[in-house]
């Protein structure tokens, strides 16, 4: 039994392998040996699936994935697994409507996250609003899905929402930015009553001194509840001669004041290494989308972009993940005040 506990479900029949990377043993995170789990040309009309959603739906999982059509413009499909690993796609991309049944697609849609709070599940993806914007849309039987209104003005991207209400509002995490590939990216923290009017914005973090994550943050997969606060899984990002780096770090903020970072990790959880990291569209990219885990035994498994091109898996234990943040963590006073200074 762990003894960090997970505020959550059992999912006895998530995915989930043991380590098997022994020259690695000091990471608390590492990679499923039959990564990656969906390779190129997924589906028809889609060349690549990456920076994808999937939780667990009865019994089984569920997923929203950006599909990047062979066309060029990317979109979500719906998927469904048996086991989490291995996937069958719908054919069509996912058709929005408003409230009135009326058919209303953004122009295009990439980077889905998916959370269930309470009884309704809500997706929400990057978009273009006249610029880079966040999109959101509800659904209770994954047959409707209903677009919110536009949560955030332009320029915005990475929006992340809370599993739960926290003193009976919504929280989404997101990353304000410019209208191109964003100089800048600190986390921020905002709130709503009714996941239309949004407010009470607090800064979370910025970018840190480490090199790999020295140019840009922004939020990965929801956070995940524990004993020692919210777990969230985040990107980090450098520069390098040969372009950006994307890798995955950790920290755990206040259960009450998510604005409130305890511990941040100093070094990655995961890094690109592997060939299907390092090699693809845009290549050494990991991107955290979401996790599934376990309440019961403490295990996680972390569902990941690789290169702009794969979806890969990895896998940790809250104990350890844990309290390998803890042992390496740095924050800095913007990070551990409460974010309106």
């Amino acid at each position: 039994m762990s003894e960090v506990k997970i505020i959550g479900a059992a999912v006895p029949n998530m995915p989930w392998q043991e380590r098997q990377e022994q020259g690695k043993a000091g990471m608390p995170v590492w990679r499923y040996t039959e990564n990656p789990v969906i390779g190129r040309n997924p589906a028809e009309g889609v060349a690549r699936i990456f920076n994808s959603a999937v939780m667990p739906c009865n019994g089984e999982f569920i997923g929203v994935f950006r599909g990047e059509q062979t066309n060029g413009i990317p979109y979500i499909y719906l998927g469904r697994s048996g086991d989490g690993i291995h996937w069958d796609f719908e054919k069509e991309k996912l058709r929005f409507e408003d409230e009135a049944g009326n058919e209303f697609m953004p122009r295009y849609a990439y980077d889905p996250r998916l959370v269930r709070v309470e009884d309704t599940y809500y997706i929400i993806w990057c978009q273009d609003f006249y610029g880079a914007s966040i999109g959101a849309a509800k659904t209770q039987d994954f047959k409707k899905f209903v677009r919110i209104e536009n949560p955030f003005l332009p320029f915005n991207r990475n929006a992340v929402l809370f599993p739960r209400k926290v003193n009976g509002k919504f929280l989404m995490l997101s990353r304000p930015s410019d209208s191109g590939h964003t100089p800048f990216g600190d986390i921020f923290i905002s709130e709503s009553r009714d996941m239309e009017y949004w407010g009470r914005h607090r800064h979370v973090m910025g970018k840190g001194n480490e090199w790999w994550q020295n140019v840009k943050i922004g939020g990965g997969a929801a956070p995940i509840e524990t004993s020692e606060g919210w777990l969230l899984f985040y990107h980090g990002v450098t520069g390098t001669c040969n372009g950006y780096v994307y890798s995955i770090g950790g920290a755990i903020l206040d259960l009450e004041q998510p604005s409130i970072v305890k511990y941040r990790c100093s070094t990655f959880l995961l890094t690109p290494e592997e060939w299907y990291e390092e090699r693809g569209f845009v290549p050494n990219v990991t991107f955290p989308c979401a996790t599934v885990q376990d309440a019961p035994s403490g295990r996680i498994a972390i569902y990941y972009g690789a290169a702009d091109t794969y979806v890969g898996l990895a896998f940790a234990k809250a104990d350890e993940v844990v309290a390998y943040i803890k042992e390496h963590s740095v924050v800095s006073p913007e990070d551990t005040e409460i974010g309106v200074r």
